[in-house]
């Protein structure tokens, strides 16, 4: 970020139009750093191919479709929404139709920001049979084989040089509580 504002290539706008005097910026990047970040890696249940499918149902849809919407009036707006908490059913819900402008306005992306839209190989219908392909191409078989079976902080570890698991203020060894997972093709 540091060289980024130094080229001048970080936009500014709205609440953040401060950060473009030189001292703001730093006191920003100063506090950044003094606060103490603790990364959080967990394993994926089924590789990176069922994080990829998962995020991208979110990545490219509206946040109500027309037909969760059931009902409205002057007042109120009744719609279906998943219920996680029991199962993921569907149930229904009214609120008022200021509190449902607000709700669906949460999910507007900010100026500038566009909605991810996928096309060619990416595209829904040629995902899984072209992505197969680029791997194999990019000769990611070889490269994924050197992974195989290395739990998550043992990947970082191999590709970036970074010891997770290791206190940078003590240098002891951080334990995870949770059961580590390999690393599968």
């Amino acid at each position: 970020m540091k060289r980024l504002w130094q080229d001048g290539r970080l936009v500014f706008g709205g609440t953040s139009e401060k950060y473009r005097n030189h001292y703001t910026f730093h006191e920003l990047m100063d506090a950044c750093y003094k606060k103490e970040w603790i990364p959080h890696c967990k394993e994926t249940f089924n590789g990176a191919q069922s994080v990829i499918a998962y995020l991208g149902k979110y990545t490219h849809r509206i946040a109500v479709s027309n037909h969760r919407i059931l009902c409205m009036d002057e007042k109120t707006v009744t719609f279906s929404v998943k219920d996680y908490k029991n199962g993921g059913g569907w149930k229904t819900l009214t609120v008022s139709g200021v509190e449902f402008v607000r709700r669906f306005l949460m999910h507007v992306p900010p100026k500038r920001f566009v909605r991810i839209r996928h096309y060619g190989i990416l595209a829904s219908r040629n995902k899984k049979k072209l992505i197969t392909l680029c791997q194999n191409l990019l000769g990611c078989r070889v490269y994924l084989s050197q992974l195989k079976d290395k739990t998550g902080p043992e990947i970082i570890k191999q590709l970036w040089g970074v010891d997770i698991c290791k206190c940078r203020h003590c240098g002891g060894r951080i334990v995870s509580h949770h059961k580590v997972i390999p690393l599968r093709n």
